[in-house]
């Protein structure tokens, strides 16, 4: 795959893409976004595991079983979560004035929300604001339909591919918002990927649930979860290539694009966690089994000690190991490595006098902590933020 790619202006054959102010927002910013595909399209979702879930999600859980979809309309500003049957029959009504407008089967459409819990969604002024979201639906505005979705984030979240799959080059793109209530299984986020590549239903799942592993499942912003979770993909086939199954030989490499684009699109995410001003990669390696990796790396990577450390420029291993020896691996002490970005500062379970050339050890925008366990050969990377008193005061004050 040809390194994956920011730029705002992106174009995916047969997708157009919407977004437009609602008035959901009173800031009168964009809040109301579509992605829509000429014609239908194999598709394929995964979605919060909160036993508490917005009304959206329940519906398109519903919908996902079919495999197929063509538009997803999404709005911020509301989560429509927490309001009971009603807002199961707003996310409806979104369903089917969406498909109307569009001139496509209900069955073919997927709403997403994200926003304050609890607040009855504006039926009305989504209903209203559908004409003009349509009319504005073009192949260069993924910008717009990115920014539309933003809750506290402080940036669109857009990354785009390009793969050589049967002699042709196929193109993933995606969009995503997420800056806090971010924890894994689901990390909450919505993120929503295109590409005009043909995949079959069953492989399009299967690669889904490996980028999501790799990358969402892998990211901590501040150990809470949402109601809303949403991570979609939508495969048009007008590439023209013969559908790609699991067994294909190009799926592979169609399979590794993708957890590209999802890796970015996450490792943005992290970058802009509420308040943060430092992203941070926790990789460890040298461990007995992938799970035993992961665990380590999301153990540490969730701890405040260690990040609030990391936002003081404190290179204070000594939380890094606590978080490590509570997080139900089994290590040897003497055995672990340390190292904060190429800076050794534990060798053999003990500090090296390293860190007292802070300076040195923090001089780049990015921190990557590094703990070699030296018990096997696998390994796992968690990505998350420093933790600072911005985060307290954007969440203090969310509602008010």
């Amino acid at each position: 795959m040809k390194n994956t790619s920011c730029e705002k202006t992106v174009h995916v054959p047969g997708f157009l893409f919407a977004g437009v102010s609602a008035g959901i927002k009173e800031s009168g910013e964009r809040d109301l976004a579509l992605i829509y595909s000429e014609r239908p399209a194999v598709t394929a979702g995964l979605f919060t595991t909160n036993r508490v879930k917005a009304a959206p999600v329940k519906l398109a859980l519903r919908r996902i079983a079919s495999r197929r979809g063509q538009a997803v309309i999404i709005n911020s500003g509301n989560a429509n979560a927490c309001t009971g049957k009603q807002g199961l029959r707003d996310a409806e009504e979104i369903n089917t004035v969406t498909a109307k407008e569009l001139g496509i089967s209900a069955g073919l459409v997927y709403v997403s929300s994200t926003g304050v819990i609890g607040v009855p969604l504006p039926v009305e002024k989504i209903r209203n604001a559908l004409p003009g979201l349509v009319e504005s639906l073009s192949a260069s505005s993924l910008n717009d339909a990115a920014s539309a979705i933003m809750t506290t984030d402080t940036f669109a979240k857009t990354c785009s591919g390009k793969v050589r799959i049967g002699g042709k080059t196929g193109t993933i793109a995606g969009i995503a918002k997420g800056a806090g209530m971010i924890c894994p299984r689901m990390a909450t986020l919505l993120c929503y990927m295109v590409t005009d590549i043909a995949v079959r239903p069953g492989a399009l799942d299967r690669a889904l649930r490996e980028a999501v592993n790799k990358s969402f499942n892998r990211l901590t912003v501040d150990n809470d979860m949402s109601t809303n979770d949403t991570v979609m993909i939508m495969a048009n086939g007008l590439l023209g290539n013969k559908p790609l199954t699991a067994r294909s030989p190009c799926y592979r490499r169609f399979s590794n694009a993708l957890n590209e684009v999802a890796y970015s699109l996450a490792k943005m995410i992290a970058r802009d966690g509420e308040g943060a001003t430092t992203p941070v990669a926790i990789i460890v390696r040298g461990a007995a089994g992938e799970r035993d990796a992961e665990r380590a790396a999301m153990t540490i990577a969730g701890s405040m000690l260690v990040r609030t450390a990391i936002h003081g420029k404190d290179p204070n291993w000594g939380r890094i190991m606590a978080a490590l020896g509570r997080s139900g691996v089994e290590i040897s002490e003497d055995r672990v490595d340390i190292y904060i970005n190429k800076v050794k500062v534990v060798s053999r379970g003990t500090g090296t006098g390293r860190d007292k050339s802070a300076n040195s050890i923090f001089k780049d925008g990015e921190v990557t902590v590094t703990v070699d366990l030296k018990a096997g050969r696998e390994s796992a990377r968690v990505l998350t933020c420093d933790l600072t008193e911005g985060y307290i005061r954007i969440n203090a004050h969310y509602r008010t």
